[in-house]
């Protein structure tokens, strides 16, 4: 997954910036501290790449950072509006590119840290500035002066002798002011502010809201026998989440924020997997401080209401007009037309799982529970192996330098150079410093790969420096995962999903690592949402290319290299549980539509959302009980707190672009340097300064082609 985190203006002023409308924070001492030179933010990072000061940041500097930094971005844009003079590029569209740097700066660290390791003070901090933030956004956004300026340069545009690129950005940017609201009526951008403002401070509660409830609803087993069929090393690392929670000589399972938990997959006791399915599917529903069908009503009735005043009459048209796939009805009849052989698939799987369940003797019937766990059965029976049998030949440390980091070396020519003195946020994040293939610097890589209850779920890239050469700046990207992390000095061994996981965002790593623009608008990733997973699943190919393989699967404690009858099993099995896994991710695809394709009436009440999700899934062909949806309504972080909202579909719509592009670097000989330097140079490099299907027709010379990604997913 790719994040670019809650950074507003990121996609508006072409740079990662954050603020607020005046006012002090409620802080009694921000005032004077925020005069104060010693706050780390106030001035450029002098580390490599200026790679924030972690080992100096403290959770006072932010209020103060905040507060001179949006006031100081604000005076920038003011004196843009304002100026006497007229407008020309420079003094109107690249000003606003160059401003706010103070406001990127504490803007791209507090959000990448409010997510990766969060605290009491931060999600206080947050929930005050979430709704400021916006009105910051909007006061840019609805400055009748500002827009005229760019609205005169646009209309001018076929005039001025522009460069592809910087045409582009002055096209964007007006498009931006008008999608925000820049030509409505002095009434209705009060309106629009006030939703705006009430909807921040809803995506950062609920944001919270579900961190805090998959940290409380960890489930407690009293008995080490109750942990049958899971390693030892899970079972230890059990003990010690137990410990930490003050509850010695009991187990906890940690849950992750999907649907499905990785312990299902191995706990022997069914009523343990019933248990935990059930915590997990519960979460957001049964009242209480966690409960967040509130906030997924509340936001699902304002984002249309915001939609219908700027003359869109569904949220979900309003988001994927500026998409790869324009409209409602493209995307719907996608997600359509591969529900039906997705769901014959899983209920094929179905049967298989029943059938292993009664060839042991049981009578029950299959449930969502018992999907992993027999999945694993039928898998060691038709394979003959195991995810048990996998994981000691893929060890963490060995995947990344000689799994990941190898590939991008074979492709492109990069070499990484740990930096452990480099100052970090968290003792398991590790610095890498990344050099092109001539040895000059390129920019800094950091590795954030492990689970704690201060990180919530899922796994990201973000960047805290993006490359301009405007702005004279080298990318620092960061990708974060959530491996639980075994006892103290024992390895850490991966399942083939986090293996692929790694690969998926390094993906988005290079996006950003290679970027080349002149804009910190088109840096890196900032294309659309349906665009930007393609680059990151192309780069899961390598996970499995038999080069690669061969070179990071090591048996952790013999250094002998994976049998090569394993890898030819894991091979095999690349179709397999197929059915199950795009039924689970289309139902929340369908589910994300279904949300944002309502009308302000047709919104149901908070206690009717299960309902709702229910009625939703049956009208889509997926309502199957023993698969749900990858993430139910109520814990969807995605749609509902991380900018993915009517944009769920994109994995499934950037998966078609993947998958004709492995054809591709398979019909041109697969991992050379020859290929790697063409993918970068016509499309990684260019960010988001060229449309995105120009970049792909550019890349693969012809239009996508959907076939091979039906006969990966087994739906031809």
């Amino acid at each position: 997954m790719h994040s670019t985190l809650t950074i507003a203006l990121g996609t508006v002023l072409g740079v990662a910036v954050l603020g607020c409308r005046g006012g002090d924070f409620d802080d009694p001492g921000a005032a004077s501290d925020a005069v104060s030179d010693a706050n780390p933010f106030f001035t450029e990072s002098e580390l490599p790449f200026n790679l924030p000061p972690f080992d100096r940041i403290e959770d006072r500097h932010y209020r103060p950072a905040f507060e001179r930094g949006m006031a100081d971005h604000l005076g920038e844009i003011e004196a843009i509006a304002s100026a006497d003079t007229s407008p020309t590029l420079e003094n109107t569209i690249v000003a606003m590119e160059r401003s706010g740097r103070l406001l990127a700066r504490v803007g791209n660290v507090f959000f990448a840290l409010s997510s990766a390791d969060t605290n009491d003070v931060l999600d206080e901090i947050e929930a005050e500035v979430a709704p400021r933030l916006s009105a910051h956004n909007d006061a840019i956004l609805l400055n009748a002066q500002l827009f005229a300026r760019v609205k005169i340069l646009y209309d001018a545009r076929d005039t001025l002798d522009l460069d592809p690129e910087t045409r582009r950005l002055v096209e964007k940017h007006y498009t931006d002011f008008v999608r925000a609201g820049a030509q409505l009526s002095d009434t209705d951008k009060a309106q629009l502010t006030e939703i705006n403002a009430e909807l921040a401070t809803l995506e950062t509660t609920f944001s919270q809201h579900v961190l805090d409830e998959v940290n409380a609803a960890a489930v407690i087993v009293d008995t080490r026998d109750a942990l049958a069929g899971l390693s030892e090393n899970q079972i230890a690392a059990a003990g010690e989440a137990a410990a930490a929670r003050d509850l010695e000589g009991t187990f906890v399972l940690p849950l992750l924020n999907t649907s499905g938990q990785p312990v299902l997959a191995s706990l022997e006791n069914r009523a343990l997997r019933e248990r935990i399915m059930a915590a997990s599917l519960a979460r957001g529903t049964q009242g209480g401080e966690f409960d967040t069908r509130d906030h997924v009503t509340r936001m699902a009735k304002l984002r249309v209401e915001r939609a219908q005043l700027l003359g869109y009459p569904t949220h979900a048209a309003y988001v994927l007009e500026q998409q790869t796939a324009q409209t409602v009805e493209a995307v719907t009849v996608r997600l359509e037309s591969l529900a039906p052989p997705a769901v014959a698939n899983a209920r094929r799987e179905a049967a298989n799982l029943q059938a292993m369940i009664e060839t042991e003797g049981e009578t029950f019937a299959l449930a969502p529970w018992d999907w992993a766990y027999y999945t694993e059965k039928v898998r060691a029976a038709r394979y003959a192996f195991d995810e048990s049998q996998v994981r000691p030949y893929l060890e963490l440390d060995s995947v990344l330098t000689n799994g990941v980091f190898y590939a991008a070396t074979q492709l492109y020519g990069l070499t990484f150079e740990e930096r452990p003195t480099l100052p970090v946020y968290h003792p398991d994040v590790r610095v890498f410093e990344v050099r092109d293939s001539d040895g000059a610097p390129l920019g800094l890589f950091l590795g954030d790969f492990y689970a704690r209850p201060s990180k919530r779920g899922g796994a990201w890239m973000n960047a805290y420096v993006s490359q301009s050469s405007l702005l004279d700046t080298q990318p620092v990207v960061a990708n974060h995962l959530n491996i639980p992390k075994p006892p103290g000095g024992e390895p850490t061994l991966l399942s083939f999903d986090e293996v692929t996981t790694m690969f998926h965002e390094f993906g988005h790593a290079l996006h950003g690592l290679f970027s080349d623009v002149r804009y910190p608008y088109f840096a890196g990733t900032s294309v659309p949402r349906d665009f930007v997973e393609y680059p990151s699943q192309v780069n899961e190919m390598w996970a499995t290319w038999p080069e690669v393989l061969k070179h990071y699967a090591v048996h952790h404690e013999t250094g002998a290299s994976m049998p090569t009858e394993l890898l030819d099993k894991v091979l095999a099995t690349a179709t397999f549980n197929q059915g199950f896994a795009t039924t689970e991710y289309l139902a929340a695809s369908l589910l994300d539509m279904a949300w944002h394709q309502l009308s302000p009436d047709e919104v149901p009440a908070a206690a009717d959302v299960v309902a709702f999700e229910a009625a939703a899934l049956e009208a889509a062909g997926v309502a199957l009980d023993v698969v749900p949806p990858r993430y139910r309504s109520t814990y969807f972080s995605h749609i509902f707190a991380n900018n993915y909202a009517a944009g769920y579909y994109s994995y499934i719509w950037s998966e078609v672009l993947d998958a004709d592009s492995v054809e591709w670097f398979k019909e041109q000989g697969g991992l050379t340097r020859a290929n790697g330097d063409h993918f970068r140079a016509s499309l990684l490099s260019k960010g988001g300064s060229v449309d995105a299907m120009t970049l792909f027709r550019s890349f693969r010379g012809a239009d996508p082609d959907i076939t091979p990604l039906l006969i990966r997913r087994g739906l031809n």
